[in-house]
């Protein structure tokens, strides 16, 4: 299975945009948490994560088709890089696209000093990120009385 990442640019936003809302958008309904999730993301807030000189944002490519995104924040300082968010369409995922993007976002931008969040209620994408070596640090936010946030590092 080929993934290969290719950067977007802040004439993609739109795009961007609607896929993030179409994968995120059942754990928003389910969770209601509509200061965080990405399914309920302004497109101006996704112009201005485009413009961020330290933001990356990947189309992700699978077998040729454009199947999700992710987006990686790497200031090239001693700071840690930052995934948020990845995600993948509907009707791509348990196909190991994410596995993929993650490792190869790993290898352009550096294997170690990595950092993310996720949603401590949801077990299968944080068993996703245990598999990719992440490890639970311990800090958890309440976000609403429906889900919170934990945090991870690799």
């Amino acid at each position: 299975m080929e993934v290969r990442l290719q950067k977007a640019s802040r004439e993609d936003a739109e795009e961007i945009l609607a896929m993030q809302k179409d994968a995120f958008s059942d754990l928003l309904n389910k969770y209601k948490d509509y200061d965080t999730s990405p399914a309920n993301e302004s497109l101006d807030k996704t112009l201005e994560r485009l413009s961020q000189p330290y933001t990356y944002f990947y189309f992700i490519y699978a077998e040729g088709i454009k199947v999700g995104a992710i987006r990686i924040v790497d200031k090239k300082t001693e700071e840690p890089k930052i995934i948020s968010p990845i995600f993948i369409q509907p009707k791509y995922r348990n196909r190991g696209y994410a596995t993929s993007a993650v490792k190869e976002a790993e290898r352009m931008h550096g294997e170690f000093g990595w950092q993310l969040d996720t949603i401590a209620q949801e077990k299968e994408t944080r068993r996703f990120y245990e598999n990719l070596g992440y490890k639970f640090t311990g800090e958890k936010k309440e976000v609403n009385d429906k889900m919170s946030l934990v945090y991870y590092a690799k």
